[in-house]
C-alpha cells in the first residue's frame, strides 16, 4: 500500500494537497497527477464526484495515495469525522483536475451537490482549477462567465486548458494541462504560507494498516472436494486466490487471522493460522471448532468477523464414496445428495444477526444478476454478501482479477472491480471495518 509523499525534499514537501476529480474523460489521468504531486513531496487526498468514479477507480487512487477516497458527500470517515470538512480544514491547497463545465457552473453558483464543491466551499486554502472539455464548450460565454467568477470573486487560480487532440476527435483548446504544469501552479498558489495542519491526526486518515488490530478474523478459501471413489473427486474451479488475498489483507491490517484452506492453487500466506480441509465435512468441523463457543466448538474467544470465501461443494456421493475404484465399462450414473449449507448453519448457531458478536460475510458466485445473492443475504441472516461475478472472461475463478458487488441488509451496495484480487480484498475489508465499528466490544 502506497502512502505519504515520495519526494521528501520537493517543492510541496509536507503539504497536503486535496485532489478533486470530476466527471471528465480526462479523469483517467488522475493517477499521473497523484504521482507528480507525491514526487513533489505532497501528501495527497483524492475526492471524486459520482461521475468521476466512472472514469477512475477509487481503489486505484486509494492505493496510490494511501488515503481513503471520498466519493460520497454523506460518507463519514472511519473515525466518524465528516470527510469533506476534514479535507477542507487541513488542505494546504485544493487542486480540481479535471474540472468539467458542469462543475465550473455548480461551483460558480455555490452549489454543494458533490464532495468536491462542498470541500471547496468549506475551505480557506488556495484552490487551483484545471478545466478540461471540448473546445466549443470551453469557448462558450457561460463557461467564460463561470471562470471569471471563480477567478475574480473567489480568488481561485484557473489553469487554462492546453491545445491538442480532444476526446471528441477534434483538435483545439480543451486538453487537461500536464501534471508538471499543475504542480507549478500549486507551488505558486501556496507560496510561503506555513503548513496549515501539521498534526497528522487532524488530517484525512491514511488507509489504516491497523484498523483490524485486535480483531479475530476467520476466512475460508479455495474449493472443497468430495471423493467419488479412491481416485476421483467432485471439485470446482476455485483457485483460492480471493480468500488468500483477504487473509493477507486482514493480516496486514492488524487482524489475528485464521485461514481455513481447502484446495488452493497458490502458496498460503505467512503470519496467519492455517487450518487445512478437503471435504465439506472437514470444513464443517473446522468452522464449528473455530467459530462456535464450547461445548459445541472450541472457540473460547469468539471471532469478530467470518468471511466465507471458499467455494463449497453443493453435492457429494449419496451414502459416501465407492469403496472400490469405479470401472469404465460403459455409462455411469452417480447418485448425489446435497451437502449441508454450512454458512446458514453457522449463522443459526451464532444467533440472530442483531445480537451476535460475529459479523458474517458470505460469498455468492453469480452470472451478472445479484437477485439470488440478495435472497441468500436475507435467508441466511448475514451482515452482508459479496456477489462474485464469474460470468465475464478474465475475472473470477482461476484469474488474478475479480469484480464483485457487496450487498447490505439496508439495501445499499458497493461495486468493486474489475481489479486485482488484493484490491478487491481491501475493498471488502473496508466494508467489514464499517460493520465492526457498529459493534460494541465488551
Amino acid at each position: 500500500m502506497s502512502g505519504g509523499p515520495t519526494g521528501a525534499n520537493g517543492p510541496l514537501s509536507g503539504r497536503l494537497i486535496v485532489l478533486g476529480i470530476t466527471g471528465s474523460i480526462a479523469a483517467f489521468k488522475a493517477p499521473e497527477i497523484v504521482r507528480a504531486l507525491r514526487a513533489a513531496g505532497a501528501d495527497v487526498q483524492a475526492l471524486l464526484t459520482p461521475a468521476a468514479t466512472r472514469f477512475v477507480s477509487p481503489l486505484t487512487l486509494r492505493t496510490l495515495t494511501g488515503h481513503t477516497v471520498d466519493a460520497d458527500l454523506l460518507d463519514l470517515l472511519p473515525d466518524g469525522r465528516i470527510g469533506h470538512i476534514v479535507a477542507a480544514n487541513s488542505a494546504d491547497a485544493i487542486l480540481v483536475a479535471p474540472a468539467t463545465a458542469q462543475w465550473l457552473g455548480a461551483m460558480a453558483g455555490g452549489l454543494a451537490g458533490d464532495v468536491v464543491t462542498a470541500t471547496c466551499l468549506a475551505t480557506t486554502a488556495p484552490v487551483v482549477v484545471a478545466p478540461a472539455m471540448d473546445g466549443e464548450m470551453w469557448a462558450h460565454p457561460a463557461t467564460a462567465t463561470n471562470v471569471a467568477r471563480l477567478t475574480n470573486d473567489f480568488g481561485y487560480t484557473v489553469v487554462s486548458p492546453e491545445s491538442g487532440a480532444l476526446a471528441s476527435g477534434s483538435s483545439g483548446v480543451g486538453r487537461l494541462p500536464e501534471p508538471a504544469t499543475l504542480v507549478e501552479a500549486l507551488v505558486a498558489a501556496i507560496g510561503s504560507t506555513p503548513i496549515r495542519e501539521p498534526n497528522e491526526a487532524r488530517r484525512p486518515p491514511l488507509v489504516p494498516s491497523g484498523d483490524l488490530s485486535g480483531r479475530r478474523v476467520v476466512i475460508t478459501a479455495g474449493g472443497t472436494e468430495e471423493p467419488i471413489d479412491a481416485v476421483r473427486i467432485l471439485a470446482n474451479r476455485s483457485s483460492g486466490r480471493q480468500g488468500v488475498a483477504l487473509a493477507e489483507a486482514a493480516r496486514d491490517r492488524g487482524a489475528d487471522v485464521v485461514l481455513i484452506a481447502a484446495r488452493v492453487a497458490i502458496p498460503l500466506p505467512e503470519g496467519v493460522e492455517i487450518v487445512r480441509v478437503a471435504t465439506v465435512a472437514d470444513l464443517q468441523s473446522a468452522l464449528e471448532r473455530t467459530l462456535l463457543p464450547p461445548p459445541a466448538g472450541a472457540a473460547a474467544t469468539p471471532a469478530d468477523l467470518f468471511i466465507a470465501a471458499a467455494a463449497v461443494s453443493d453435492f457429494r456421493m449419496a451414502g459416501g464414496p465407492s469403496k472400490e475404484k469405479l470401472r469404465r465399462d460403459g455409462a455411469l450414473t452417480l447418485h448425489l445428495e446435497p451437502t449441508p449449507d454450512l454458512l446458514a448453519a453457522i449463522a443459526a448457531a451464532l444467533g440472530p444477526r442483531a445480537k451476535r458478536a460475529t459479523k458474517l460475510i458470505g460469498f455468492s458466485a453469480e452470472s451478472g444478476a445479484t437477485k439470488r445473492a440478495a435472497e441468500k443475504l436475507t435467508a441466511k441472516d448475514l451482515d452482508c454478501i459479496v456477489a462474485n461475478d464469474v460470468s465475464a472472461p478474465g475475472i473470477g475463478f482461476e484469474s488474478a482479477e475479480n469484480a464483485v458487488e457487496i450487498l447490505h441488509v439496508d439495501g445499499s451496495t458497493q461495486r468493486i472491480g474489475p481489479a486485482p484480487k488484493r484490491v478487491v480484498a481491501d475493498g471488502i475489508l473496508d466494508q467489514a471495518v464499517r460493520l465492526l465499528s457498529k459493534t460494541t466490544r465488551g
